[in-house]
Parts: structure tokens; C-alpha cells; sequence
């Protein structure tokens, strides 16, 4: 799967990930709001990050921001991350 961001901004956002009754859940700790589920670590991981863009965009909306880890992305940026990738 290819990504593209369409911004130059950016929110750097430590997810945390536990097992539940029904599969996983992913959070973002500081962000009321900002958790999912999913059935593998990947799915909570990718739908707690759409939840997180819900969020940003409604406080927009507001005229809020996070008020924390947000960056601009220029030529010389870059970000290196670690992503869980379940294996079987």
C-alpha cells in the first residue's frame, strides 16, 4: 500500500496497543477520543490514525490545534518510526 500525504504538516503521536476480549485496541494517550479497535494490531493501528484525523479536522473546524508535536515538513525533513507488523 502507497501512502501519500497531502500536507506539509505533521503530528508526531506515540499510539499504544493492547490486547482485548475482541482483538486490539490502539490509543493515543493525552488525546481524549483518540483510541479504535480493530481485529489485528494493524487494523486498530490504521483505524485509530483515521480517528486522530477526525479529530485534527474538527478541531480545525474550531480553529484548535493539539497544541503539541506538530511540525513542518520541508526538503530536508525526515522521520524514521517503528511500526508493529504482525507475522503468523
Amino acid at each position: 500500500m502507497k501512502y501519500k500525504m497531502n500536507t506539509t504538516k505533521a503530528l508526531l503521536a506515540s499510539i499504544k496497543i493492547e490486547k482485548n476480549e475482541d482483538g486490539f485496541l490502539a490509543k493515543i494517550p493525552g488525546i481524549q477520543g483518540a483510541f479504535a479497535e480493530g481485529d489485528t494490531i494493524d487494523e486498530a493501528l490504521f483505524n485509530c490514525v483515521d480517528v486522530m484525523k477526525m479529530i485534527m479536522d474538527y478541531r480545525k473546524e474550531r480553529g484548535e490545534s493539539l497544541g503539541f508535536n506538530e511540525f513542518k515538513f520541508t526538503k530536508n525533513t525526515s522521520m524514521t518510526f517503528a511500526i508493529p507488523i504482525g507475522i503468523t
